[in-house]
């Protein structure tokens, strides 16, 4: 406890010399934002176990090392382009600050914007005035509230209303200093009948690091965005990634989550669904080593005729562990819902852990709604079966642990994303003697 008081009070004295170099300063309504980010900070510091919501996700490793924001924002375009997809439009955060640099825009269609949080806020502050917190609140948990205060720059993205992005945008977040703190913040705005693709990737050249980044989805009526996420972070990084999403009626969203990298990860995704919207969501965990890997998902239908379907898959071995949280709220409004959740756990060996914890809240009977959730390992009749017919047995078991893995790659549209996430699971999953 005192190390967690110390450790706030370091990010407190910090903010005081870092606050005038944030943008906004000259913003009322986004002082108010901020100033109630960090007041929720000084009051409880990080979330702890004792919180119901944290209760499997130590972030006490947070309180060793106070990070700090770098200015720097270059990097080598040669390291990154692996990371890079080629038929996509690309935004690069370096650090957590928007590098045009970097970035390729070219040829982006009438009717989307893209633009840095900061060239927003200097130029046209009123535009994001009622976004900025309409999807999550620093209330939301203490994450949230460090990234409002702390954030630092971000991207806006908006899709005009019946305009359709061409083709994917890639938001790149790349961390190149050690013992960085990468704070952004970013909007998606996908109005009335548009329709857009967006990938994140969240690499890293320095060994440890926080990145802390909190996107907001605003979608209108009959809107479609489709979210891809791939965290890639680096083996020592620590994580924290939030989407938070509010669906106008006949909305669809959808996001497939891939949980790879960093030492310790906790992504939230969350939905707040009007009349006849529909929400998926997809995702796979795959940790090993040390690794902590948390994954909380909240969807919440607040109006009649809302469809939902959750599938999340998670992959342990060595010492690691994961968590999965899912919870699907139906309110007493909500007639009509149509709600699945499944979630299915493989543990590769006796020291892995993962908990999971599905949930159903339901406040009227007008619905059909399921989940289900399985823990287990592989089976030794499928191993030896393999073996029968020459294969070895680690082999075997590579061969059978990316089949259950790549289930979840495959629900995945756009090539070269699943093409750059087969790549990370044959790294870890082998089978060199086939």
């Amino acid at each position: 406890m005192i190390a967690a008081e110390q450790s706030a009070y370091s990010y407190l004295a910090a903010y005081q010399d870092l606050a005038p170099s944030l943008p906004g300063v000259d913003l009322p309504w986004l002082q108010q934002l901020r100033a109630e980010g960090l007041a929720a900070f000084a009051e409880r510091g990080f979330p702890n176990i004792r919180e119901e919501e944290w209760r499997y996700t130590n972030l006490s490793a947070l309180n060793k090392t106070v990070f700090a924001p770098v200015a720097e924002q270059g990097i080598d375009a040669a390291w990154l382009q692996p990371y890079r997809l080629e038929d996509a439009y690309s935004v690069v955060l370096v650090n957590g600050r928007y590098v045009a640099g970097l970035s390729a825009l070219s040829g982006l269609n009438d009717g989307v914007s893209v633009r840095s949080l900061v060239e927003v806020l200097a130029q046209n502050p009123e535009s994001v005035a009622d976004k900025l917190g309409q999807a999550v609140a620093s209330s939301e948990h203490n994450l949230v509230a460090f990234n409002a205060a702390w954030f630092a720059d971000g991207v806006v993205i908006e899709v005009a209303a019946k305009q359709q992005l061409d083709k994917p945008l890639q938001v790149l977040h790349v961390v190149t200093e050690a013992n960085a703190l990468a704070v952004s913040r970013n909007l998606f705005l996908v109005n009335d009948q548009a329709e857009a693709e967006i990938i994140e990737t969240y690499v890293g050249s320095a060994d440890s690091y926080f990145t802390v980044s909190v996107n907001e989805c605003l979608l209108g009526r009959n809107a479609g965005l489709t979210f891809y996420k791939a965290q890639l972070e680096a083996a020592k990084a620590q994580h924290f990634g939030g989407t938070y999403v509010k669906q106008a009626p006949d909305s669809r969203f959808a996001h497939h989550n891939f949980a790879l990298g960093s030492l310790l990860a906790r992504s939230d995704i969350h939905s707040d669904l009007d009349k006849a919207s529909e929400c998926t969501l997809n995702g796979l965990f795959v940790a090993s080593g040390r690794q902590h890997l948390d994954n909380h998902t909240r969807i919440n239908h607040l109006q009649p005729h809302g469809i939902s379907r959750e599938f999340y898959k998670g992959v342990l071995g060595d010492k690691a562990r994961g968590v999965f949280q899912g919870r699907v709220v139906v309110a007493e409004g909500a007639q009509h819902t149509d709600s699945e959740m499944n979630n299915r756990n493989l543990l590769l060996s006796a020291d892995a852990e993962v908990d999971t914890k599905p949930q159903l809240e339901i406040y009227n009977d007008d619905v059909k709604c399921s989940h289900g959730v399985t823990v287990g390992q592989l089976e030794e009749k499928s191993v030896f079966y393999l073996q029968s017919r020459g294969v070895d047995a680690e082999t075997a078991r590579n061969i059978l642990t990316f089949a259950f893995a790549n289930e979840m790659a495959d629900k995945v549209e756009n090539a070269e994303l699943k093409g750059l996430l087969l790549q990370e699971l044959l790294a870890r999953f082998p089978a060199m003697s086939l």
